[in-house]
C-alpha cells in the first residue's frame, strides 16, 4: 500500500476545492483511506494519519473514530507520537466519555519519565480535559512536580494544580504549601502561576484566607519589585514590565485585602507607587491602572488613595478610547455612593461625555449624572441633562425623562422650577415620559395655588405653538379646563399675560378634538375640558353645546360615553352643572397614585369615568394561556383567572372570593416573604387572613425597582396546585418607578379549604433599560401559619 498523504498535501487539496460539495468528497475519500490504515495496524504512519484527523476535526468533520489511535500514540514511547496522541486527546476526548479514563495510566507515567518535554505534555493534557476522577488519581504526581527546580515544569505543573482545585476543592489543602514556596521563584510563569493558584484557593475554600494573608508582604514586594525595576526586555509589553503578573498580583491583592485592615495597610504605599509611576501612555498601563484602581475600591484603603483612584478615572474620561471612558464611567458608578465628594470635582468631564457619538457610552454617562445630582447642583445639571435630552437617540430617551423627573422630584429649589423643568421635558420628549408623569404634574399644578395663572398662561402657548406631544396636550387642556378663567383675565405677575379671547380657547380644544395626531385619551381630556369652560365662559355657551352635542354620535365609545353624559347635564340638569363642574379639590397624592389608572384625573363632574387606554389593561387570555401551557409541567397546576379590574373601594362581597368571608384582618402578624430578588427588582409578599375564615389567604405583592431606569409594561401572573383557587386582582400600575421611589402592589386571594402547603409559580414580564424580560420562579418556602 502506499504511503498516506502528509498533512500539508491534504491541507492544499482541501483548499484547492472550489464547492463546499467537492471539498466534502475529499474528505469522505481521505477519511476512507485513514480507517484502512487503523484497520491494518499501521504504527509506521499512525500519527501523520491522526494529525490529517484533527485538521479535519477543526474544519467541524466527525473524527470521533480516531479517539483509540490517540491512545495507542500517547503509549508510544517515540516523542513524535505522544506529541500527536496527546493533542488529539485534548480535542476528541473530554470527560463525557469513558474512554478518557484509559490514558489515565499513560500520563502517570510520563508524569515521571525524566525527558521534561514529555513531562510537560502530560500536564498539559491534564490541565485540559482531567476529570474529576483523573485528578484525584494523579494529584500527588502533580503535587510532587510543584517541588522540583525546573521552572519549565514548575510553571505547567502550577497550572494543572489550578484545574485539580477546580475539579476536586476537598485537594485545596494539598496544595497550599506550595503558595508560599512558589512566591520566592524569579521566573514569571511560574509567579503567574501561582498568583492563579492562590486566586483558586481562595474561591474555593475561604477558611484559608487568613492563611493566605500571611503572604501578603512577598506579594508586595514582588509588585514593587516590578514596579521598580526599570524596562525589563524579556517582560516588557509596550514598555510595560510584564503587565500581566501585575495584573494577576493585584487581583490576588484585592481578594486578601476585603474586609481585613492590616492586609490594606500593608498594600497602601505600593498601590500608591503603582498608580503615580505606571506610564498612562500606553494600554497596557491603562489595564494595570485599572486593576489598581479595583483593588483600592475593594481594600480598606487609605482616604487619599481613594481620592488617587477616582483621580485615575477621571483622567480615563479624557482618554481618545471609547472603551476606556466607559470603564471609567462604570467604576465611577460604583464609587460614587462612598466617595460622592472626589467624584462631584469630575463632574465637568462626565458630563462632557454625554457628546459622545458612542450611545453605550451614553448611556453609563446619564446613569452617573443623575447620580451626581443633589440640592447644589440641580439647577446646571438638569440643564445640560435637557440638552442631551434634545440630541440623544431614542432608545435612551425614557430614561433620561424618567431620570429628570425624579431629580427634580426631589431636589427641586421651587415649585415654579420644578413646574418649568417638567414642562420642558413634556415639549422635547413628550412621547417617552412615562405612565404617570401626567397626573405627577397635574397633582403638581393643584397644590401650587400661587402658580395657576403663570401655568396656565405657559401651558396655553405651549399648546399653540404644538399639539404632537400628547402627555403636554392632556396637562394643557387639563390646565385650561380646570383655570381657564385666570387664563381669560389675563392676570400674571411672573410673566407678561397675554390676551386671549373665549373663542380663543375654544378654538385650539376644538383643533386638540380633531387632530388625527390626539390620542383617545387626549380627546377625552379635551372633552371634559371645553365642558368645565362651560361654567367659566361668559358668552360662547351655545358653541360649548354643540361641541358637546357632536361628540355625542361619535365612533369612540369613551368620547361618545362623555358626551351623552354632558348632554345630560345641559338638558336636565342644568342647575347641577356648575357644581359639578366645579374646579378639582387638591387630593393626596398618596391616595391619587394608588387610582391614576383606575381613573381620569381631568373630570370633577358626577359622571363615572374610564380608565385612559393602555393603562392596567388586564392581562389577554393568550398570555394566561401562555402561563398555563408554561405551567403544564406540574399535573397540579390550576387554572388562573384573568384579572378583573377592581372597584375604587373594595368591599368584602365585591370579589367571588370575598363572598366566602369577612373583611380581612391581620391574623397572626406574619412577616412578610421575599419572593423575588433579582436586577434590581423584588417582590414582596405581606398576609392577611379574614378571622371568620381562615381558609381564605390575601397576599399583597409589593413591587419595588433599585435601579435608576423604570421597569415598564409590568405583568405579574400566578398559578398554584389545583386543591387550591387563585384569583389575582388588578395591579396599581403597570410601571414600577427607578430608585425604590414607589411601589407597584396586587392583591392576590389564595382559598385553601384542604389546608395543603402552599406552593405558587411566579412569571413576571416586564421591560427594562429598553429590553423585554420574562423570568419564571417558583415559590415554596411559605410560612406554615398561611396555610395550616
Amino acid at each position: 500500500m502506499l504511503p498516506p498523504l502528509r498533512v500539508h498535501e491534504l491541507i492544499r487539496m482541501i483548499r484547492t476545492a472550489k464547492t463546499q460539495a467537492q471539498e466534502r468528497e475529499i474528505i469522505q475519500k481521505e477519511c476512507a483511506e485513514i480507517r484502512s490504515f487503523f484497520r491494518e495496524e499501521d504504527g509506521l504512519y499512525r500519527h501523520r494519519n491522526v494529525a490529517k484527523l484533527l485538521y479535519m476535526h477543526m474544519l467541524g468533520y466527525p473524527a470521533h473514530f480516531g479517539q483509540m489511535e490517540c491512545l495507542k500514540l500517547i503509549a508510544s514511547p517515540k516523542f513524535s507520537d505522544k506529541r500527536i496522541g496527546y493533542l488529539g486527546a485534548m480535542l476528541l476526548l473530554d470527560e463525557r466519555q469513558d474512554a478518557h479514563l484509559l490514558i489515565t495510566n499513560s500520563i502517570k507515567t510520563d508524569l515521571n519519565n525524566s525527558t521534561q518535554q514529555i513531562q510537560g505534555l502530560a500536564l498539559c493534557t491534564l490541565g485540559c480535559m482531567g476529570s474529576s476522577e483523573m485528578c484525584r488519581d494523579l494529584a500527588s504526581e502533580v503535587e510532587h512536580l510543584l517541588q522540583t527546580s525546573n521552572s519549565y515544569i514548575k510553571k505547567k505543573a502550577v497550572l494543572c494544580a489550578v484545574h485539580i482545585i477546580r475539579k476536586v476543592p476537598d485537594l485545596t489543602e494539598m496544595f497550599l504549601p506550595a503558595c508560599k514556596q512558589l512566591l520566592t521563584e524569579r521566573n514569571h510563569g511560574v509567579l503567574h502561576g501561582a498568583t492563579l493558584l492562590m486566586m483558586e484557593i481562595c474561591l474555593c475554600s475561604p477558611s484559608v484566607l487568613p492563611q493566605l494573608r500571611k503572604l501578603v508582604p512577598q506579594l508586595v514586594q514582588k509588585l514593587k519589585n516590578i514596579v521598580m525595576s526599570g524596562y525589563s526586555p524579556e517582560h516588557s509589553v509596550s514598555g510595560v514590565s510584564d503587565p500581566f503578573l501585575q495584573v494577576q498580583i493585584l487581583r490576588i491583592l484585592r481578594i486578601l485585602g476585603q474586609n481585613d485592615e492590616t492586609s490594606s495597610d500593608v498594600m497602601n504605599d505600593t498601590l500608591a507607587q503603582v498608580a503615580t509611576n505606571t506610564d498612562t501612555n500606553r494600554n497596557a498601563g491603562n489595564a494595570i491602572l485599572y486593576e489598581t484602581v479595583l483593588t483600592i475600591m475593594d481594600i480598606k484603603s487609605a482616604s487619599g488613595l481613594r481620592v488617587l483612584a477616582v483621580n485615575i478615572l477621571g483622567r480615563f474620561l479624557l482618554n481618545n478610547d471609547k472603551n476606556i471612558r466607559y470603564v471609567a464611567l462604570t467604576s465611577l458608578l460604583k464609587l460614587v455612593q462612598t466617595d460622592h465628594t472626589a467624584v462631584q470635582r469630575h463632574r465637568s468631564t462626565i458630563v462632557d461625555c454625554l457628546k459622545d457619538p458612542d450611545a453605550s457610552v451614553n448611556r453609563k454617562a446619564l446613569e452617573l449624572s443623575f447620580a451626581l445630582v443633589n440640592a447644589s447642583t440641580v439647577r446646571g445639571m438638569m440643564k445640560e441633562l435637557q440638552q442631551f435630552l434634545e440630541r440623544c437617540v431614542p432608545e435612551i430617551k425614557a430614561d433620561c425623562t424618567s431620570g429628570i423627573f425624579l431629580a427634580a422630584e426631589k431636589y427641586a429649589p421651587s415649585r415654579r422650577w420644578h413646574i418649568d423643568t417638567i414642562m420642558e421635558v413634556l415639549t422635547k420628549a413628550g412621547g417617552y415620559v412615562r405612565d404617570d408623569a401626567v397626573a405627577n404634574l397635574i397633582h403638581l399644578i393643584s397644590s401650587a395655588d400661587d402658580l395657576h395663572a403663570y401655568t396656565v398662561q405657559k401651558l396655553y402657548s405651549a399648546l399653540m405653538t404644538d399639539i404632537s406631544q400628547q402627555p403636554l396636550v392632556q396637562v394643557a387642556t387639563w390646565c385650561i379646563g380646570e383655570y381657564g378663567d385666570q387664563l381669560l383675565d389675563g392676570s400674571c405677575e411672573e410673566i407678561q399675560p397675554i390676551q386671549v379671547s373665549e373663542d380663543d380657547v375654544l378654538d385650539i380644544l376644538e383643533k386638540v378634538l380633531h387632530s388625527h395626531m390626539s390620542l383617545p385619551a387626549t380627546r377625552a381630556y379635551a372633552l371634559t375640558a371645553i365642558m368645565k369652560l362651560s361654567t367659566r365662559l361668559r358668552e360662547n355657551v351655545d358653541r360649548v353645546r354643540r361641541v358637546v352635542s357632536i361628540f355625542g354620535s361619535c365612533s369612540d365609545l369613551e368620547l361618545q360615553q362623555r358626551a351623552v353624559e354632558y348632554n345630560a347635564l345641559f338638558k336636565k340638569y342644568d342647575h347641577m352643572r356648575r357644581a359639578l363642574l366645579e374646579k378639582m379639590p387638591l387630593l393626596d397624592k398618596a391616595l391619587s397614585g394608588q387610582n391614576e389608572e383606575r381613573r381620569s384625573p381631568d373630570t370633577g363632574a358626577g359622571s363615572p369615568e374610564k380608565k385612559p387606554a393602555g393603562q392596567n389593561d388586564a392581562p389577554e387570555p393568550s398570555q394566561v394561556a401562555d402561563l398555563l401551557n408554561l405551567l403544564g409541567a406540574l399535573d397540579d397546576s390550576s387554572p388562573v383567572p384573568v384579572p378583573q379590574p377592581v372597584t375604587e373601594v373594595l368591599s368584602a362581597g365585591s370579589t367571588l372570593l370575598g363572598l366566602l368571608g369577612a373583611p380581612s384582618k391581620p391574623a397572626d402578624m406574619l412577616p412578610p416573604l421575599t419572593v423575588y430578588n433579582k436586577n434590581g427588582l423584588q417582590i414582596t409578599f405581606t398576609f392577611q387572613r379574614p378571622a371568620t375564615n381562615p381558609a381564605l389567604l390575601n397576599i399583597t405583592a409589593s413591587v419595588t425597582n433599585s435601579t435608576a431606569a423604570d421597569v415598564s409594561d409590568f405583568i405579574f401572573q400566578a398559578a398554584v396546585p389545583k386543591t387550591l383557587h387563585l384569583q389575582l386582582q388588578a395591579p396599581s400600575g403597570n410601571m414600577v418607578p427607578a430608585l425604590n421611589s414607589s411601589a407597584v402592589t396586587q392583591l392576590i386571594q389564595v382559598l385553601n379549604p384542604q389546608k395543603v402547603p402552599l406552593k405558587m409559580r411566579l412569571r413576571l414580564t416586564y421591560s427594562h433599560f429598553g429590553g423585554a424580560v420574562q423570568e419564571v420562579c417558583e415559590v415554596s418556602s411559605f410560612p406554615p401559619a398561611t396555610w395550616e
